[in-house]
């Protein structure tokens, strides 16, 4: 069972919980990147307040109670005392505040997705199963224009306007996956880098590509989509192995 018994702020507590499991599952994946990164989660149905981690707290570390509710229309966010990182209320808020469909965001700069990012050509070929769940499911940010304040923040959301499209590939700089709760969000990131990388160490090879036709390819995204509980168990599984360990992400 979760740690239960110290709960400071009580507010979308499930959330609160699910997200710290996420960050701490990341940093073990080595996901993460340093005290960089960010996850935020919707909080209000218009999906403009959020909770998101704090400024330069390492994934490791995260609690449930830590988190900070933010709202992206409030234009004072950046000068509270306890204020997010700009780059974070820059990319995030701007989604929240313009993708009502982004009930959760995660972006990381893991390795594999990275390396996918940095190609002239970022497109993710149906070469197996996972790739194939993101068939006709990404979009190709190649725009980038420096660090995400407010501006670049603004010009990522306008990319993510199709409900359909769930992942950012961020072209020179990492990836953007967006979903319905924390469980989907998480596993869809999750899956995207054992894509990126099976991509990767197949180009490594030198070997021509065995690529799946586009109606194979479609017909896997849809089965993968319709999946039952996949998402939620998964999640689910990590949070009772961290509970096991005695973690006090629940806290």
């Amino acid at each position: 069972m979760a740690v239960t018994t110290l709960r400071p702020n009580m507010d979308h507590w499930h959330e609160r919980v699910d997200l710290a499991a996420a960050f701490r599952w990341t940093a073990r994946l080595n996901m993460h990147e340093g005290v960089s990164n960010h996850f935020s989660m919707a909080t209000n149905e218009e999906g403009t307040k959020f909770l998101m981690n704090r400024n330069q707290v390492h994934f490791s570390r995260i609690r449930a109670s830590d988190l900070l509710e933010l709202d992206a229309n409030d234009p004072e966010t950046l000068s509270g005392p306890d204020a997010p990182d700009p780059t974070a209320w820059g990319l995030h808020g701007g989604i929240h505040r313009h993708c009502p469909h982004a009930r959760c965001a995660m972006h990381v700069h893991s390795i594999h997705a990275t390396v996918l990012a940095s190609l002239a050509d970022s497109r993710l070929p149906p070469i197996d199963q996972n790739c194939a769940t993101f068939f006709n499911r990404y979009v190709i940010d190649d725009g980038y224009g420096g660090l995400a304040f407010e501006d670049e923040g603004e010009r990522c959301a306008a990319l993510l306007t199709d409900p359909k499209c769930k992942v950012m590939i961020m072209g020179n700089h990492g990836v953007m996956i967006i979903g319905d709760t924390v469980a989907d969000t998480f596993n869809r990131l999750y899956f995207f880098e054992r894509a990126a990388e099976t991509y990767v160490r197949a180009l490594q090879t030198g070997q021509p590509l065995r690529v799946l036709p586009d109606d194979i390819a479609e017909k896997t995204a849809r089965e993968l989509e319709e999946y039952p509980e996949q998402a939620e168990r998964h999640l689910g599984e990590l949070k009772a192995i961290l509970d096991d360990e005695g973690s006090d992400y629940a806290n």
